[in-house]
């Protein structure tokens, strides 16, 4: 077991950050395009690296690179997304009860699915068509739990979770028919069948249901299906106390995912209000809450910003650029001039989960830059935050636990 060092400690998690070039930025990522002097001083001040987050064998998920990055062994503890947002939602997963991710998407007229979020419909809108699915598609056997915008959740019971399901923000111009469900095992094509019988009953339901006939009217994409993915039972993890010592750790963050990966590692939640997972979220809000947990005895802070990664997968690298930018002089600007006052010293560790790249709109496996400020660390030559420069920077490539254990630097 590790023991955390006695100084205090926060992640600042850019989800999607990381990109290729882009022709709108002249050829630049959005990292090296926008204006980031926080971000930059991050990186004077600190030592930088590359980190793979995406173990072989594992798609490029929120999830898995998450789970990763915080020094989980995959193989071991990863039980699919949807259980994990259940632990934030309160929805406990039972004995013999499958979990899933289960988007609310736009299909287009001609059957392809024009996006993942549904034009990132609103959580009381969205509650209202989950809701309305639970009294007319549910049979019993499945139930739907609103959660956020676009995101939510399905249980099936006596499911089979050996499907392959692809994630909707994958496959955006792809037709919906080819992406559907589809049994690994000849055992598991039951559970195939049945999910895609509610996909297909869904879009019936959902395409006449009053909210969508208003977004139409109102220019908007409907949310006129649903997708569900990503299935698992509860898992068994240890929490970051048992592991690395951990006394007393919060997550923050507007993603269900992100908070129900919190709550199995013994982090606590903290909602904040106007927290949209979008570009016009909560961003002073959200430092407030990370610096109030840190004045108030927490040692661990792993605060999570989401903007860039919608950006991403809507292919909008001015927008990304612009998020990155709010970033910087939302967050990590303010933060650094908080930390100066404090009497206790304060480790920094800025990094992306996994790429997004505007021009496929989907994530990548490829390592992400990541920099840690702490006074035991040596600053090496990088003055500037971004994938390209990173490379030169004191840690080289790390992999799988190195990058947590040595952010919280064990004192045994």
């Amino acid at each position: 077991m590790y023991y955390l060092n006695r100084m205090k400690h926060i992640i600042i998690l850019g989800d999607g950050m990381a990109d290729g070039p882009c022709e709108e930025l002249g050829g630049l990522t959005p990292l090296e395009a926008a204006d980031t002097p926080a971000l930059d001083e991050l990186a004077r001040r600190g030592r930088n690296g590359l980190l793979a987050t995406v173990p072989a064998g594992f798609s490029p998920g929120s999830e898995i690179a998450h789970l990763s990055l915080l020094g989980y062994d995959l193989p071991e503890v990863f039980e699919g997304r949807g259980t994990l947002e259940a632990a934030s939602m309160g929805v406990e997963i039972a004995p013999g009860e499958m979990a899933m991710r289960c988007n609310l998407i736009c299909i287009a007229d001609d059957g392809t699915i024009k996006n993942h979020s549904a034009g990132h419909i609103s959580s009381e809108e969205a509650s209202e068509l989950i809701e309305y699915l639970n009294r007319n598609l549910a049979d019993g056997r499945s139930e739907f739990f609103p959660g956020v915008s676009y995101r939510h959740l399905l249980k099936v019971k006596n499911g089979d979770k050996r499907i392959h399901c692809t994630p909707p923000h994958d496959v955006p111009g792809h037709p919906a028919a080819e992406e559907l469900v589809r049994a690994e095992v000849t055992d598991a094509q039951e559970t195939a069948d049945y999910l895609n019988g509610l996909i297909c009953r869904s879009r019936d339901l959902l395409s006449a249901h009053p909210v969508n006939l208003r977004r139409v009217a109102e220019g908007k994409d409907p949310a006129n299906s649903i997708w569900p993915w990503s299935p698992g039972y509860k898992p068994a993890m240890k929490t970051m106390g048992e592991i690395f010592g951990v006394r007393e750790g919060y997550v923050i963050s507007a993603v269900d995912l992100i908070l129900g990966i919190g709550v199995y590692a013994g982090l606590q939640p903290i909602y904040v209000e106007g927290a949209t997972g979008l570009y016009d979220t909560n961003y002073e809000g959200k430092l407030r809450a990370a610096v109030d947990a840190l004045r108030n005895g927490a040692d661990f802070v792993f605060l999570h910003i989401e903007a860039s990664d919608e950006a991403g997968h809507e292919g909008d690298a001015l927008l990304k650029k612009r998020t990155i930018e709010n970033l910087d002089s939302r967050i990590v600007a303010p933060l650094l001039e908080e930390l100066a006052c404090f009497d206790e010293e304060v480790a920094v560790a800025l990094l992306p989960d996994h790429p997004t790249p505007c021009r496929i709109r989907t994530h990548t496996s490829d390592p992400v830059p990541f920099v840690i400020m702490r006074s035991d660390v040596t600053p090496d030559r990088v003055v500037k935050y971004s994938e390209k420069a990173a490379v030169a920077g004191g840690y080289g490539l790390l992999k799988n636990d190195e990058f947590i254990k040595e952010f919280l630097k064990n004192e045994i």
